[in-house]
Order: structure tokens, then sequence, then C-alpha cells
């Protein structure tokens, strides 16, 4: 009873995501540099190719935040539906990178000393660019730049709407989408072992606990016969992958608030097996969001100008691309 009763607050809390117009979502790895070092350790990377320290602390306390806007409710919406999105990457020392979509323009701007010192990769000083670079110079000064979708395509940094460009990506109509999804719940109903807890106030918690390697599998299997419906580049992992996999269970705490999901922590480290990690987990965190606005005084990039400067430019010459640390 108390498997069913879960269940079905899951659904609804999930059926009031969809009927949202603005959504945002925190990405947090709830981790530490330590235990990402001994990960990476256990890959047993080749002598020079181990996670600096800088990067390790980086991916740690780093947080990726999504916001999509849609003219109809989420569940109900379609690509053309969308007005708005936007993703922002921050550290505890401020925002890295930032990038927006808004109507027939993107929107871009990134803090390239902060991710240069965290990486170990000095970024190009801007005066060090020859003037064809344009608006490109205000990309490595931290400064809003934005593009058009369009030029983006005529430039030829993406596929072309005529006959002569790639057809579109396949993508699963909305009758096959059902029939996954009833697919998919009949997995997790099945694997999944649910218990209800009560929270402060007005929250409630659910936990999810399941055997990594099962449940994965069950659910790749649901999806291998529309792998040719998949967008491009989405693979899905091998009968080999997955009997690699650890069978560990794996834990998910979904907080709901008045009924509506608010949080999802996952903790993973079981599936570290050996590796000595103190903590590793995923929290995702879901609120209205603010629509994404357009940033003040953001210049435009001339894309296909600006590479046909840069490459014809004596600024660039063979012996440029004959340094090895180019």
């Amino acid at each position: 009873m108390e498997q069913l009763s879960a269940g079905k607050k899951l659904d609804q809390a999930f059926d009031k995501l969809g009927e949202k117009k603005t959504l945002s979502f925190e990405l947090d790895l709830d981790t530490d540099a330590a235990s990402l070092k001994a990960l990476d350790a256990k890959s047993e990377p080749e002598p020079g190719d181990e996670m600096p320290d800088e990067v390790a602390k980086l991916i740690g306390d780093a947080k990726i935040t999504l916001t999509v806007q849609s003219k109809k409710p989420l569940a109900e919406s379609g690509e053309k539906d969308l007005v708005g999105m936007a993703m922002k990457i921050s550290s505890p020392d401020g925002d890295l990178a930032e990038y927006r979509m808004i109507g027939d323009y993107v929107y871009l701007r990134a803090d390239t000393d902060a991710i240069g010192r965290l990486t170990g990769t000095p970024v190009m000083p801007a005066d060090e660019l020859p003037a064809e670079a344009g608006a490109f110079k205000d990309v490595l000064e931290g400064k809003w730049v934005k593009y058009g979708i369009k030029e983006m395509k005529k430039a030829g940094f993406a596929g072309q709407e005529d006959e002569d460009g790639p057809s579109p990506a396949p993508s699963l109509d909305a009758k096959t989408q059902k029939k996954l999804m009833k697919s998919l719940r009949e997995v997790v109903a099945r694997e999944v072992k649910l218990k209800t807890a009560d929270g402060d106030g007005d929250t409630e918690h659910i936990t999810a606990t399941a055997p990594f390697r099962t449940l994965m599998t069950e659910m790749i299997g649901e999806l291998r016969p529309l792998a040719k419906d998949l967008p491009p580049g989405m693979d899905l992992p091998t009968d080999k992958d997955l009997k690699d996999a650890p069978n560990a269970k794996v834990t998910a705490d979904f907080t709901l608030k008045n009924g509506e999901l608010s949080e999802v922590n996952v903790d993973l480290a079981k599936l570290a097996e050996t590796a000595k990690v103190k903590k590793l987990g995923l929290i995702v965190r879901m609120s209205d969001g603010i629509a994404p606005t357009v940033p003040a005084g953001a210049k435009e990039l001339d894309l296909e100008g600006m590479m046909q400067g840069l490459f014809s430019s004596s600024e660039l010459n063979e012996d440029d691309f004959a340094d090895e640390e180019f």
C-alpha cells in the first residue's frame, strides 16, 4: 500500500512540473576534490594525465543552472514552443560561463581568466588578438556577446535548412513517447522500492532504492527498439557496458513541498566500489525560475567575417601551427 501511495505521489509531483511554463533546474555534484581524485586514480590514467587539483576542486564546487521557458505547459511543448533558454555554470568565486537563447539570438559570456587559472591553461590576452577578431575580444574580457542563429548557420557552424542540408534530427512522436513512458514506469514500479517519510512542516520525503545495473539494463532494454528514433549522438550503452556496471543499490531522496517536487538527492557513493570516496552524490533542485532576459550591451559577433579574418590574418602563420603547445 505504501509503495502504491508513494508512487502515485511521485507521479503527481512530476505532472505538476509539466504544468509549468518556466522551470529551472540546479545541478550540484555533492562531493569533494579528494573523492574525485580517488575516482580518477581508480581509472588508472597515464602518467601526466592525472586530474589536476584545480580541476577536481572546480568540478566539486561548480553548479549548473538550466532554465527553460515555453509558450505552453512544458509537458505539451515542442521545440518550436520554447521562447527562452539559459544555462549558467557557477563556482563559489562567481559565474564561470553563461549562455542564453532568446528569440533569434544566442547570448554568451565567460570568465576566461578564472577558467584558465582553474584548468591550468591560460587564455590569450584580448589585446594580443588581431583587429579582425572584433567582438571576440569581448568574449575574452568576460563581456556579453551575441550572434544570430541564422547567421551561425550561414557561416557554416550548423546544418543548413535546405534540400542539400542534413535531414532533421529524428524525434519520437507523441504516441511513441506515451508508450515509452508507460514502459519505463512499469520498470520503475517493478524494480524500485519506495518509502515515504515526513519532513518539516509542509515537506515530505520519498526514498527510492534500486540495484543500479538491474534498473539500467531494463530501462535500456525498453529504449533499444526506439534507438533509430533517438537524437543523433545519443548512443545507448552496449550489453557489455551494462554487464560491467556495478549492481550496488542506489538510493534517491525526493523532496516534495506542498506536493511539488523541489529536490532530488541521489547517493552514488556505492557505485565507486573500491575507490576511496568520502561522499559522491548528485543533487537536482527545481524551482519556478526566472524567465531569461536579453543582457544589455551585448556586441554582435560577425562569425563568418571573424573566421575569415582570423585565418587570413598575418598574425596566424605556419609557425603558429608548428608550435606543439598551440
